[in-house]
């Protein structure tokens, strides 16, 4: 139970990082402080869709993180 646990760990663990690193930052740098009201309201709808779903991979990735460090913890014991 514990080795299947640590390897589903490391599984979460890799995919959590891709998808940190996936996501664009907030401020886009020197771009995002130059654009114009228009690139906000055209520019970024398509993009909207992929940021948001790799915002909820994040959210569920980190919740099954915590758990599954939780339960390794447990079983270690």
């Amino acid at each position: 139970m514990h080795a299947f646990l640590v390897t589903l760990l490391v599984i979460v663990c890799i995919g959590l990082i891709v998808v940190v690193l996936l996501q664009s930052g907030k401020s886009a740098g020197l771009s995002g402080a130059i654009s114009g009201g228009a690139e906000q309201l055209f520019g970024k709808q398509k993009a909207r869709g992929i940021d948001a779903v790799l915002h909820r991979m994040t959210v569920v990735l980190s919740i099954l993180f915590f758990i599954l460090t939780i339960a390794v913890t447990y079983f270690q014991l």
